[in-house]
């Protein structure tokens, strides 16, 4: 109800799916310690999102943020790819773990 998942208009991986407040929240930047049970949220719906689309395999999976101002829009979203070891090279730079960019 206050989650909503949808596919990456330009996927990174086979399986690129965005999961997105529907109140809207600005960037990753304004989370508080108050917004961690929203993120638990947003990963769960991310995996369920996974499940649904008959991608199963839990440990290939890459999940972050995208730190401004590395981010296109300000509205908070989390992105879910599958599998990760199937990113490109660029995609890998684009989400590498917990980088000045991208925040897992």
């Amino acid at each position: 109800e206050d989650l909503v998942c949808f596919r990456d208009i330009r996927p990174s991986a086979p399986h690129h799916y965005l999961v997105v407040p529907v109140e809207h929240m600005g960037n990753c930047k304004t989370l508080k310690a108050e917004h961690i049970p929203l993120v638990k949220r947003m990963m769960e719906v991310g995996k369920a999102a996974l499940q649904r689309n008959n991608f199963s395999d839990l440990n290939d999976i890459r999940m972050g943020f995208h730190w401004p101002p590395f981010c296109s829009i300000s509205h908070l979203h989390l992105h879910v790819l599958a599998p990760a070891s199937q990113l490109g090279f660029l995609s890998r730079l684009m989400y590498r773990i917990n980088s000045y960019w991208f925040i897992t």
